[in-house]
């Protein structure tokens, strides 16, 4: 298997382009919600005053629902920017996925391999597809960016599924990423965590560019060339979907 240099300069070039146009053109757009809200407010207010009659309306309660009004669009706008992060890192970690996955099964091709090979590794997991890699001789388990990619994994996983296995995984290994309303400054007990859900979940744009540079590592640590030696083992869901097409091959 092999990495051509310029592949691998276009795929770190474009997973770059998505990170910073998302930073520039989707993130940015959020950096005065509270300005934004104080503008809902006034709108409101012009358009209540119109109505205005003080014979009948009080002054104070007016002025009073304008804040309710102030307050409700920042909460929808904050909820909005949350989602809106999120949703940039699931669309860089599916298209750091399927690159991967492209380059893997393209590569395999060179080894005459058939369909259900290819399946395979389309329909594998996370799991299954770093322990085919280490399989092969690259020592990927050892690296630094394997754990930070794997957090990014379950906070997708998390976003995309809400409750299930990875929240569950997410609350055991990787509690920062759920943010409690109530006290979001301080640390949360056991007890405490069990009780949030998939809502909690958020991410800082500190995490995004953390998740980013471990994709750009790790697209710069594939080995140039990875060599067929006979100590080599793959995992056996791979090797059964080898003997599948060899089969199939001989029919």
């Amino acid at each position: 298997m092999q990495m051509w240099n310029p592949y691998r300069e276009f795929l770190i070039q474009q997973h770059r382009f998505y990170v910073n146009e998302a930073s520039k053109r989707l993130l940015s757009q959020f950096e005065s919600i509270d300005a934004d809200a104080d503008e809902a407010a006034e709108v409101w207010l012009e358009r209540r005053g119109a109505l205005f009659d003080p014979d009948r309306d009080d002054e104070g309660s007016i002025y009073e629902e304008a804040e309710d009004v102030a307050i409700e669009f920042y909460r929808q706008l904050d909820e909005m920017r949350e989602q809106t992060k999120l949703s940039v890192v699931a669309g860089m970690f599916h298209a750091w996925e399927k690159n991967l996955r492209k380059w893997i099964t393209d590569e395999l091709r060179r080894w005459r391999l058939g369909p259900r090979t290819m399946a395979a590794v389309w329909g594998a997991d996370f799991p299954k597809i770093m322990e085919l890699l280490a399989s092969l001789g690259w020592s990927i388990q050892d690296t630094d960016y394997l754990p930070v990619l794997n957090q990014c994994r379950c906070v997708v996983n998390v976003f995309k599924h809400g409750d299930g296995k990875s929240l569950n995984e997410l609350k055991r290994s990787f509690p920062h990423y759920l943010i409690d309303p109530v006290n979001p400054m301080f640390g949360l007990d056991a007890t405490e965590i069990a009780w949030l859900n998939y809502s909690h979940l958020q991410v800082t744009e500190s995490h995004i560019l953390e998740f980013s540079e471990a994709i750009i590592e790790f697209w710069e640590s594939v080995p140039e060339n990875i060599f067929n030696e006979d100590e080599i083992e793959p995992p056996p869901w791979f090797m059964k979907a080898v003997d599948q097409d060899r089969k199939a091959d001989r029919r």
